[in-house]
């Protein structure tokens, strides 16, 4: 951020200013100037791939699974964690925008930059008093010699009895403070890597928790691939959603226009207001019908937010017909001209979105940290994220794609320079189908989906076994002979 700052404040960095940026006369980035710039960015994005899956794992981490105070107010905590997130993200939207703007780039990105700095040294402050989980190891690791073990002994035949599969002894895990995973058929091949052989290396054989661990991991991967094309319709909130708004009026008053950009923020606002009536209203409602301590499932929590997905590029569709309609009543088509219709006619597919957010955004994050294993939970947080990143390569692709194939045998194409000759209403018709179909794949891997024990259930069964084995071992010294 520090970089990015000086990139647009220091004049060696930066570009000499333009009054016309529609001028052929305006000087363009030098490439070490442009190099400096996406090098900021590029860093930026490194940082946040530590930060991201990181920060909301140590958060959930602080709450006790055996506590049932705490145990409860963890099942709130991922809704007030985006809670946080979301407002900081209003802040951006309006007021960052409005400074950015009209004020200027070194300001707009200063801001941001002094408030990270504060964040760091409060975040330092309160490190002496966070619960640190020890470090466990690379969780690839765990999973790639399950993985290399099975296909080793991909022909060693499985035994009938699950119990004969090699698992350490309950004191093992005891004392480390961890849990045993039965073994499960689910993805049975993987249990192959618990057969006993002659070889006990540790890439030749794996205990059957090692195993779970994995079979866990490995089958939150459908449900991820399920969630990439919704990740791709957020991208569109700061793409063509933005670019749809400068082609409209968005003046309040005589004096004050909106910054395309601002219309995050009702996507933001929407998704605020959402959280605190699901967590408040929605979840004792629910739970009341369902005796579920969520209310409802996550996933279908998820279901929910990709049905408001549909609906929302439905309107999207409908709306930007209605635009081109406008403008072409009004003979402004090939000219480009601002269309005369207000900018928030726009407002109800922003609003919705963030209404889709605070369902699926925040049970996405919360379903892949909650099924993860104890031993890989910033794994299972980064599942969430990849999601985005991956949105956004899809909906590049998609928007390239779609304009290249739609500008063949003479045909203008959908998506141009100038939206009011384009067809966006297609494009947004196009993603309605895509979410549908979608939709469909989530229901079937949803339903085969098996969702993982709770954590302090599966302590409190250890807990017992080993009570149990105890007082036998103890019963056997008593009835020994002195």
């Amino acid at each position: 951020m520090i970089v990015l700052t000086l990139s647009v404040s220091l004049p060696g960095l930066k570009p000499p200013a333009c009054k016309d940026i529609n001028s052929q006369d305006c000087k363009k980035a030098s490439t070490l100037q442009l190099g400096i710039f996406f090098a900021a960015l590029y860093t930026l994005a490194v940082g946040t791939g530590g930060t991201k899956p990181n920060i909301s794992t140590i958060g959930a981490d602080q709450f006790d699974e055996f506590e049932p105070k705490e145990k409860a107010h963890k099942l709130s905590f991922f809704n007030w964690w985006m809670f946080s997130i979301f407002f900081g993200a209003l802040f951006a939207n309006t007021v960052l925008v409005y400074i950015q703007d009209n004020v200027g780039w070194s300001l707009g990105y200063g801001l941001p930059t002094l408030g990270l700095a504060i964040s760091i040294a409060i975040f330092f402050a309160g490190t002496p008093f966070y619960r640190h989980k020890k470090p466990k190891g690379s969780p690839f690791t765990r999973m790639a010699k399950v993985i290399v073990a099975a296909i080793r002994k991909w022909n060693v035949p499985l035994p009938t009895d699950p119990k004969e599969l090699y698992e350490l002894d309950l004191e093992d895990y005891a004392q480390k403070g961890k849990y045993m995973i039965d073994s499960t058929q689910n993805l049975r091949f993987f249990n192959k890597a618990a057969v006993k052989t002659s070889s006990t290396n540790p890439w030749m054989l794996c205990s059957v928790t090692q195993i779970e661990e994995t079979k866990q991991m490995l089958a939150m991967i459908p449900i991820l691939v399920a969630t990439f094309v919704p990740s791709t319709m957020l991208a569109q909130i700061n793409t063509l959603f933005v670019k749809q708004g400068t082609t409209l009026d968005r003046a309040i008053g005589s004096s004050f226009k909106i910054p395309p950009a601002s219309l995050i923020g009702f996507v933001t606002l929407s998704m605020l207001i959402c959280v605190v009536l699901y967590d408040r209203y929605f979840v004792k409602i629910m739970r009341r019908w369902t005796k579920n301590p969520r209310g409802i499932t996550l996933l279908q929590r998820m279901g929910i937010g990709l049905v408001i997905h549909i609906i929302i590029m439905v309107i999207a569709s409908f709306t930007e017909r209605y635009r081109l309609s406008v403008a072409k009543d009004h003979s402004i088509v090939e000219k480009g001209q601002q269309v005369p219709l207000t900018i928030f006619v726009l407002l109800p597919q922003f609003v919705l979105m963030g209404t889709a957010d605070a369902f699926l955004e925040v049970a996405k994050i919360e379903f892949f940290y909650d099924q993860a294993p104890e031993n890989m939970k910033s794994l299972g947080t980064s599942y969430s994220m990849t999601t985005l990143g991956v949105g956004n390569f899809f909906s590049t692709f998609l928007l390239s794609t779609v304009s290249n194939i739609t500008k063949r045998h003479g045909h203008k194409g959908w998506i141009l320079n100038n939206l009011n000759v384009s067809h966006l209403d297609y494009y947004y018709a196009f993603f309605a189908i895509l979410n549908v179909l979608n939709f469909v794949f989530f229901l079937v891997v949803a339903k085969f989906y098996v969702y993982k024990a709770e954590v302090s259930d599966s302590m409190e069964v250890l807990t017992e076994e080993l009570k149990v084995m105890r007082s036998r071992a103890s019963a056997q010294e008593a009835t020994v002979p002195g």
